[in-house]
């Protein structure tokens, strides 16, 4: 096994997180319509353009969501964090549009950022923290 000082990492961000979806098309008008993010990419690939590559993004924001069909599995189940600076009135937004599964409460504990979490339709759970 090497130590981190042998071989030090040549990584510098995480750039992509990944989401297994089960339709392309309604994750994307879930995360742009409800949640705001913007399109990154949309592009067809592989034999006759039968794949996609899907990422999305809060507006500003360097790393992106891949929404990706499942590969021998199911979709769902995976969790990232996103950040805002105003959490109460992210809570507030996203529990009045209505159709978003989002936590009645924002959770706060003592050594831990405030957050909430929603579940996107396809089971995918949204860490939204309050940075300071």
């Amino acid at each position: 096994m090497n130590s981190s000082a042998e071989s030090p990492t040549t990584v510098t961000e995480i750039g992509v997180a990944m989401f297994t979806v089960a339709d392309q098309d309604a994750a994307l008008a879930f995360y742009t319509e409800k949640l705001g993010f913007e399109v990154r990419s949309d592009v067809s690939f592989g034999e006759g353009g039968a794949m996609r590559w899907l990422e999305v993004a809060p507006p500003g924001s360097k790393a992106r969501l891949a929404l990706n069909p499942p590969m021998n599995s199911t979709p769902g189940g995976g969790g990232i964090g996103i950040e805002t600076a105003d959490l109460k009135s992210e809570h507030q937004r996203l529990s009045a549009i209505g159709d978003v599964d989002v936590d009645a409460e924002v959770m706060s504990m003592p050594g831990t950022p405030s957050m909430f979490s929603l579940r996107d339709p396809d089971g995918n759970h949204i860490w939204v923290v309050e940075t300071a």
